[in-house]
């Protein structure tokens, strides 16, 4: 199931919009749904990196340890 909504964008958004679903032959809806969808996968991984930043229990170690861990 699916539920409209609408938004208003500013024009010269609107128009880049346009242009890539032209390009694509994607419709504007389908590339907002997939910016979304990319924003809210964003946002949750960006959320669990803070948590585990700031968990005192979480061991962190530097750039510099991490390479030596890995080889590089």
């Amino acid at each position: 199931m699916s539920k409209a909504i609408s938004l208003r964008l500013p024009d010269a958004l609107a128009t880049q919009l346009d242009e890539v679903a032209q390009e694509t032959e994607r419709s504007r809806s389908f590339l907002v749904q997939k910016a979304v969808e990319f924003y809210l996968e964003e946002h949750a991984d960006l959320q669990v990196a803070l948590d585990r930043m700031r968990d005192k229990d979480d061991d962190l170690i530097s750039s510099a340890e991490m390479r030596k861990i890995l080889g590089l």
